[in-house]
């Protein structure tokens, strides 16, 4: 029952998740027959969008139902101070120099489900991750892959993204057989990860292929090149916020041009134009600038726990 566990002096409401409505009339009832005090929290999404500097912090009056007169506060991460901060564990930047990329890739060879695998090992001169939603260039990016000088390891994680490359392979196969005909590109099917060996992950690869908001603050502090794919959403409400990070990034235009095209609802260049190879050096400088900057701010339970103490 919940009217067994009072609420504590912090309220999170995180995402749009609307809190039941037993728990907020439980909750009203016990701050005005104890007299505590609490702050009630609305954890927002995270974008890089102007408004999200503007709204952060502000209070929002409940005006109606059962906590109609307590007052939520917004709480927004974001990329700039003067947001809330992105999720940043201690130490992490120490875990990260002190990674084995070699002995982590080789452990996690024996475990893959391969496709396209000529005899060689794991550790090829370019290893490239894939974490996506169904992109309309993940057959341009196959194709770039292949037709490249340098040899490519392709690690693809479980669920959608190794069954929207499967899928493609398959169609691929179909129409042209040897479109991998070198064998330069090497296609590996990852088992499911745990948080930590995603992490590994991103700190593995040249490239990183990633989608959503939690992989997209884990592909930063890798410091390696990556491609974002963001939610995409039917009114294309994704598109500003996807422009809005671009720029918060200082991506090079090639990044940019990439991004745009990963993200497009149907197929929106060639294997030649797409995907900019000789650009990642400049991809990755872009990406530890944009790591340095961040490191430089509190991270987002740090300023939310400072942000309960100065409101309470």
């Amino acid at each position: 029952r919940v009217e067994a566990h009072p609420p504590g002096e912090i309220l999170v409401e995180a995402f749009g998740c609307e809190v039941d409505d037993r728990f907020i009339a439980s909750y009203a009832n016990h701050l005005r027959t104890s007299g505590q005090k609490c702050v009630w929290i609305n954890l927002e999404y995270l974008s890089a969008e102007a408004f999200v500097q503007r709204c952060h912090g502000l209070p929002s009056p409940v005006t109606y139902g059962p906590g109609k007169g307590l007052v939520k506060h917004f709480f927004y991460p974001g990329f700039t101070l003067g947001t809330g901060g992105l999720l940043r564990e201690p130490g992490l930047m120490e875990r990260r120099a002190a990674f084995n990329r070699d002995a982590w890739l080789a452990q996690f060879d024996t475990g893959c489900t391969k496709e396209h695998q000529p005899n060689t090992s794991v550790r090829h001169p370019r290893v490239v991750s894939l974490f996506c939603y169904e992109p309309a260039m993940i057959g341009p990016m196959l194709d770039t892959l292949a037709q490249d000088n340098t040899p490519t390891q392709l690690l693809v994680t479980a669920g959608r993204s190794k069954v929207a490359v499967q899928n493609v392979i398959k169609s691929k196969n179909a129409i042209k057989p040897n479109w991998n005909n070198g064998n330069k590109l090497s296609i590996s099917y990852l088992p499911l990860l745990s948080q930590a060996d995603f992490e590994h992950l991103l700190w593995c690869c040249d490239l990183n292929f990633v989608r959503g908001e939690d992989s997209l603050v884990r592909a930063i502090w890798s410091g390696q090149p990556f491609v974002w794919q963001i939610y995409p959403q039917d009114d294309a409400a994704h598109v500003p916020k996807l422009e809005a990070f671009i720029a918060w990034l200082g991506a090079p235009a090639s990044l940019h041009q990439c991004m745009q095209a990963w993200n497009a609802p149907s197929p929106a260049g060639t294997a030649t134009g797409f995907l900019p190879l000789k650009d990642l050096p400049e991809w990755q400088q872009c990406t530890q600038l944009a790591r340095a900057r961040l490191l430089s701010q509190n991270d987002l339970v740090s300023q939310l726990l400072d942000f309960v103490q100065k409101t309470h």
